[in-house]
């Protein structure tokens, strides 16, 4: 894995906002171990995943209305039972998967205050990445934030409504919910929590039906004020276990060989759908996922890995 200094993945996490999504080195140990896809010591162990019933289904925040999935959402994905003391659970590998079954995730980044360079002509999306991915019928899970629905509402559309592709939050500003993160400015609690409720009504009003209630820490940085922040929000929070370190690489082979080195039975790979930021992940893809097949694997989003 290619490493960067402190300093370099600051400065990236400043400018473009995804260093802490799985492509730049940590501050802390805690920011560290969870974008390694390890929580950090204080977040609770993965918990078993929840009966998915009508109850589980109403308590998805993905809906038009408070507690009720939208049209053709698939608002009965499973999630898993509270933490500890209720704390929101936390994803990160199907462990006890024997299956040969891999998830593939993109991080859609963009934050509340990058409108003027969107509008400059920076490319925070990468609609032949979701092309490729399309034609390969690979599968995967799009962390969106709610910013980049706005910008991009008929992409997020297109995704949203292509069964190819589920819909799951990361926030609507890519604001921290712990500090120190990557530079990010940091939430409060509440503030975190309404932050959530913000990226999915940004993805009703684009038109996306195909959310589910999975949320991804900007920076995968976590700790129990902020799980206990969202545990009114009935999401499961989703990290990794590979980091292709796709974010502002510029080798596509170095990245493939990456995820290939560290995919295993049940394994969350986390990459980036921002062009601008991670240039070379749609040429990583068309190397990753036919190897992938090569060696026995199948794709599958989060919510099967969830559900097995």
């Amino acid at each position: 894995m290619r490493k960067v200094t402190a300093a370099a993945a600051l400065s990236a996490a400043l400018t473009a906002s995804l260093a802490g999504c799985g492509g730049g080195s940590g501050t802390t140990d805690a920011g560290r171990e969870a974008r390694m896809g390890t929580p950090p010591a204080s977040a609770p162990a993965a918990s078993a995943p929840a009966a998915s019933a009508p109850g589980a289904a109403a308590a998805s925040p993905g809906g038009p209305a408070p507690g009720a999935p939208p049209a053709g959402a698939p608002g009965r994905a499973p999630t898993l039972a509270p933490g500890p003391n209720g704390l929101t659970p936390v994803f990160e590998r199907a462990k006890q998967q024997t299956d040969k079954t891999v998830a593939l995730t993109f991080d859609a980044d963009m934050t509340s205050d990058q409108g003027p360079r969107a509008a400059g002509g920076e490319r925070f999306d990468n609609p032949q990445l979701i092309a490729t991915l399309r034609t390969l019928k690979a599968p995967s899970t799009i962390f969106m934030t709610g910013r980049w629905a706005e910008e991009y509402p008929d992409q997020a559309k297109a995704i949203g409504t292509d069964p190819n592709f589920e819909i799951a939050n990361h926030s609507y500003s890519h604001h921290a919910f712990k500090s120190p993160c990557y530079g990010l400015p940091a939430l409060d609690g509440a503030a975190a929590r309404a932050d959530v409720d913000r990226a999915f009504a940004a993805f009703r009003k684009a038109g996306a039906i195909n959310t589910v209630p999975y949320f991804r820490f900007p920076g995968g940085c976590y700790d129990d004020p902020a799980l206990r922040a969202l545990s009114t929000a009935g999401v499961t929070a989703v990290q990794w276990d590979v980091v292709s370190g796709d974010a502002f690489a510029k080798d596509p082979d170095a990245v493939a060989e990456q995820v290939l080195a560290g995919v295993k039975p049940g394994s969350v790979v986390v990459m980036h759908c921002t062009r601008s930021a991670a240039p070379v992940t749609e040429e990583a893809i068309q190397k990753i996922v036919p190897e992938l097949r090569k060696r026995g694997y199948r794709f599958v989003k989060v919510s099967e890995l969830i559900g097995t």
